[in-house]
């Protein structure tokens, strides 16, 4: 199960500043854009300006986030609550081409506990990616990105024995091809990731929790198909494998596998009321160890958003996927999410957001269920094009149960932010 944090919620509606290039619907048959949603609206005298070089445009932005968490290690009894600083500085780049397009972008993370400084972390991230537009409704995108990370105390995989959180890096690189034939669309792309985790320091300060057994190489490639049925409805069928490949030769351990999920949908934007995403399939996880049986089941993805009025978006979302496991014995879970949000344009520039979403972690080989529920709501208020000011509350409970459950808690979080771009 995936968690935006409070700063990632309040990044999507905050001001405007362009990080990387993305891919272009550039057939009309299958654009999405004849509704709009709050987060989406250009606010011109909010948007960053940009310094111009050349045929690019420079978007230097730095954000100031001020944290109060009330279970700061994210424990059912015995909590720990701090002051969180988080200073954000990003660079990014954009060209300004009439075709084609080429982006780069650089950011940090400086993470400092006002009382507990063996929580003290850096990450970091830099990425580039283009476009090359073929001819009209082709072009093929492509993109590499290497991070420095830190896991969340909350995050399901987070061990529990650590004395600090974890770090990993990230290195990954994709690359897409889209051809458009009149009403029929085809995509093909290929993503690769790279995971290398530190090991940490146990509670005790005795010795290390090996994290070693996670470092992993995913390969994933699939193509999809498209078809017009109109101007603002398409319906679609879609087929994605995978190949995971772990780094240990530990039996126990090793989580290499082979994959892939089937499905078909639509994608549709009807006017002034709704647009969204909807499939449904099938997908199947099998081990290479012989102690891990295979994981199959219902596939499912969808979000669709509604617009009540010009001022006011309301979404609902679920998915249902099968996720990489760290608890001992249990190769995978079967993750199930459900959402909804509400944004709303109280003024051109102050903007209210609340997000919630429920899901269950089912657990493999293992007596294990984790369920989540998440609470989230953020103001935004838009001084001009340089300053945002954003104010967050974030709620997150989860409950395991099971002969093998992890962790329960509660955690309470309040962020104020500042963000000044140029």
């Amino acid at each position: 199960m995936r968690i935006l944090t409070c700063s990632a919620i309040a990044a999507c509606i905050a001001l405007s500043a362009p990080q990387i290039v993305q891919a272009q619907d550039l057939g009309s048959s299958f654009s999405r854009d004849k509704n709009v949603s709050v987060r989406q609206r250009p606010r011109p005298d909010f948007e960053a300006t940009g310094q111009k070089a050349g045929g690019f445009t420079v978007y230097p932005r730095v954000t100031v986030d001020l944290e109060h968490n009330d279970n700061i290690y994210a424990v059912a009894a015995g909590k720990t609550s701090d002051e969180i600083w988080r200073v954000k500085p990003e660079l990014a780049v954009r060209s300004d081409w009439s075709r084609h397009a080429l982006g780069f972008f650089a950011g940090g993370n400086v993470i400092r506990y006002a009382d507990n400084g063996s929580e003290d972390a850096e990450e970091f991230t830099v990425s580039a990616n283009g476009r090359i537009d073929i001819e009209r409704g082709s072009n093929l995108t492509g993109s590499v990105q290497t991070q420095r990370l830190v896991e969340p105390r909350t995050a399901p995989t987070s061990p529990v024995a650590a004395g600090a959180p974890v770090k990993y890096d990230l290195t990954s690189g994709s690359a897409s091809l889209v051809k458009e034939f009149n009403r029929l669309r085809v995509t093909g792309r290929v993503d690769n990731r790279d995971f290398n985790y530190k090991d940490v320091a146990n509670i005790a300060g005795t010795g290390v929790v090996d994290q070693d057994f996670r470092d992993r190489n995913e390969l994933t490639y699939g193509a999809k198909a498209e078809y017009a049925v109109s101007p603002d409805t398409a319906i679609y069928a879609t087929a994605t494998g995978n190949k995971k490949d772990y780094d240990t030769n530990v039996a126990t351990q090793d989580r290499s596998s082979d994959g892939y999920v089937i499905g078909v949908g639509a994608n549709f934007d009807v006017s002034e009321a709704m647009r969204g995403d909807v499939q449904v399939g099938y997908m199947k996880q099998t081990y290479d160890s012989a102690v891990f049986n295979k994981i199959s089941g219902f596939n499912a993805k969808a979000n669709v958003e509604w617009f009540p009025t010009q001022l006011t978006t309301v979404g609902v979302n679920a998915s249902r996927s099968i996720e990489e496991s760290t608890a001992p014995g249990s190769p995978g879970y079967i993750a199930n999410a459900v959402g909804a949000s509400i944004d709303h344009e109280l003024m051109r520039n102050v903007l209210l957001s609340a997000n919630y979403s429920y899901g269950k972690d089912a657990y493999k080989g293992v007596d294990r269920d984790d369920k989540r529920n998440n609470f989230s709501a953020t103001a935004t208020y838009l001084v001009n094009r340089r300053v945002g000011l954003f104010l967050t509350y974030n709620y997150l409970k989860q409950d395991s149960s099971g002969a093998q459950k992890g962790a329960s808690f509660k955690d309470n979080k309040l962020v104020a932010s500042v963000a000044l771009q140029f």
